[in-house]
């Protein structure tokens, strides 16, 4: 719709309101160029008309006083649960401050200094190369088989039987793909024993306070 001037150097309302939104001009500039104005509104009118504001690139999200106060009341609760859990958490107290547990580690690590070499030479015996299947032990591994081990089988005389001759490294009788030492003995005869029995047994004569808890540890069976 054109503008429409009333008199010479008077605009009209709806131009004195669109000035108003826009530009403060004086009347004497205005008075000047109200011919240009009047070709000019047409054309504003028809950019404003298909001018749209920008869509902002983010909104923020809005939180009531009362859900800002509801969320720091859940992360205060989270907290306090999470103290109350760990103080209860018996893995964040270590059972090192315990004097017995203490007393226990230390014999058991006694215990195993002690039971170390005659178990890494019997695994050798059984589970390497270094005797074939029928071989007799060597006098120095027959000793200390006999010392460390047979003396405290909870059977050994019955094992000895007559006297003992010698100590082989055999099949198992009954499980063929397991090796195991047997007592050969004047006679003749042969008996296998089982070298965790007479570790367990030599465990129960040696530390007898702790010889269960170290057994029910560190033995597949108990005895």
């Amino acid at each position: 719709m054109p503008l429409e001037i009333s008199g010479p150097g008077e605009p009209t309302a709806e131009a004195t309101d669109l000035n108003a939104h826009f530009v403060s001009v004086p009347l004497e500039c205005l008075t000047m160029s109200a011919p240009l104005l009047h070709r000019a509104v047409p054309l504003l009118r028809l950019c404003l008309r298909h001018h749209r504001p920008a869509a902002p690139l983010f909104t923020l999200p809005f939180f009531s006083s009362k859900e800002s106060s509801r969320s720091d009341e859940t992360v205060s609760h989270a907290d306090k649960n999470a103290t109350i859990l760990s103080s209860k958490d018996p893995a964040n107290h270590s059972r090192w401050d315990d004097p017995d547990f203490q007393k226990w580690k230390k014999r058991e690590e006694d215990i195993l200094r002690d039971i170390e070499p005659i178990t890494s030479l019997t695994k050798e015996i059984l589970h390497s190369d270094r005797y074939m299947d029928g071989e007799r032990l060597t006098a120095e591994d027959e000793k200390a088989v006999v010392e460390k081990l047979l003396v405290y089988h909870p059977h050994s005389e019955d094992k000895i039987g007559c006297g003992l001759d010698c100590i082989m490294v055999d099949r198992h009788p009954q499980f063929q793909n397991s090796r195991c030492l047997f007592v050969v003995r004047t006679d003749g005869g042969w008996i296998d024993f089982s070298y965790q029995k007479c570790l367990r047994a030599y465990v129960r004569v040696k530390y007898p306070a702790h010889a269960d808890r170290f057994i029910r540890e560190h033995f597949k069976r108990s005895s």
